[in-house]
């Protein structure tokens, strides 16, 4: 069976998290995808190794699918095969520091004049600006994207969030700009530049929160458990901020990881007060109705966690789902890696690897009916030197040598 972008060449010039998170997707999705590096490889190969003299889980999990070929493209033989490999590629992806890829003599303007038909897509911090040149982590585009000031609780720092909506979250939508550019060099014949800045991406994933900042100007928002509000919208620790309050409250026998979140719908608050073994309460005036709860979240939730923290959260969620109250178990990251589910949905992998023996990772969330995925291991560092340089581009096993023996590649 053919893959989605089966044909689709992508040079892949990225490095670290969200550029490689990006072309992973799109090998995922069937595209040639060719990973360009220095002769000393991607950084993530060597950083937080767990075995020595081998590939890091870092590197593994964020290139599968792929091919690796390595090149010093400061050198000009190294210019030249990079010319040769933009000219043969559909898509080119980069996430150097801003103006790095132009210092190297490519442009855009050069790009499209050695190949007209390229999508070219760079991944920075920031857009243009007061911000163009701040060196950009997964973190630092958490803070300027606006995840941070409202993530934690009302009382605490800002915090960072576990997913990585800075450098994944960006990375999947340069995919997006990359198809996108994609279908419609169908219908122009020419490729065109893809621009996504960290901070862009994470600001869109924080939309709700720019929904309530402009809220705000009109009173208090009913749906947040805190008591004070300023001019900006604050931290309110697990509230969902939105039309149904939720909450994760905690469950025997009380480890960090024994909540169940649930979700307070109007129809759910009769079998919940039952549940909680407050009857009367689903017909109390003071409690019936959802804007007779909403002054009150703080206090319902609390009544809730008296009767869910004496039960473990795989009944606490059993005895939710039997009156279709939304609910869901914090699931540790060992119960993740471990779950049946995921296991059975090709979300959790095993995959090999010549190194590590085998490796288990993440699989493709994106499920095709005519594109089915298969997650095979990260290249080993200029794997497929041979492949490329002599079997595609036909340079010669006497150059390849020569070129090796000079740092070229």
């Amino acid at each position: 069976m053919t893959k989605a972008l089966e044909g689709v060449r992508v040079l892949d010039m990225t490095h670290v998290q969200s550029g490689p998170s990006a072309t992973q997707l799109l090998a995922w999705l069937g595209a040639d995808v060719v990973k360009l590096e220095a002769p000393t490889g991607d950084i993530t190969r060597k950083q937080l190794r767990d075995i020595p003299d081998a590939d890091s889980l870092y590197f593994t999990m964020l290139n599968s699918n792929k091919r690796s070929i390595t090149l010093n493209t400061k050198s000009d033989r190294g210019k030249e095969i990079l010319t040769e490999l933009i000219r043969r590629s559909d898509v080119m992806v980069e996430n150097f520091g801003p103006g790095a890829v132009d210092r190297m003599g490519f442009t855009w303007d050069r790009i499209q004049e050695i190949n007209p038909r390229i999508i070219y897509a760079s991944i920075k911090g920031f857009g243009e600006g007061p911000y163009t040149n701040f060196k950009a982590y997964e973190v630092v585009a958490q803070a300027m994207g606006g995840s941070m000031a409202t993530t934690g609780f009302e009382d605490g720092p800002p915090t960072a969030t576990g997913a990585q909506i800075g450098d994944s979250g960006t990375g999947i939508h340069t995919v997006a700009g990359i198809l996108a550019a994609l279908f419609q060099r169908e219908s122009t014949g020419r490729g065109q530049r893809v621009n996504v800045a960290m901070q862009h991406a994470v600001l869109n994933l924080c939309r709700v929160k720019l929904r309530d900042q402009q809220r705000l100007t009109h009173g208090p928002l009913a749906e947040y458990p805190n008591e004070d509000f300023g001019d900006e919208v604050p931290r309110s620790g697990n509230a969902s901020g939105g039309g149904q309050p939720g909450w994760a409250v905690k469950c025997a026998p009380g480890g960090p990881n024994d909540y169940v979140y649930v979700i307070v719908q109007p129809v759910g608050w009769k079998p919940i007060a039952e549940l909680i073994g407050r009857p009367e309460m689903a017909d109390d005036p003071e409690w019936s109705t959802p804007e007779a709860r909403l002054p009150k979240l703080n206090k319902m939730f609390q009544l809730i966690e008296e009767w869910s923290s004496t039960l473990p959260k795989w009944e606490v969620l059993d005895r939710l789902n039997a009156h279709n109250i939304p609910c869901g178990p914090i699931l540790s990251t060992k119960e993740i890696i471990e779950d049946e589910s995921l296991v059975s949905n090709e979300m959790v992998v095993e995959v090999p690897h010549s190194q590590r023996g085998s490796y288990t990772t993440v699989g493709n969330p994106l499920k095709l009916s005519d594109s089915p995925t298969t997650i095979s291991g990260s290249p080993l560092l200029g794997e497929h030197n041979s492949d490329i340089y002599a079997d595609e581009l036909g340079l010669d096993p006497a150059e390849l040598a020569q070129l090796a023996e000079q740092g070229v590649i």
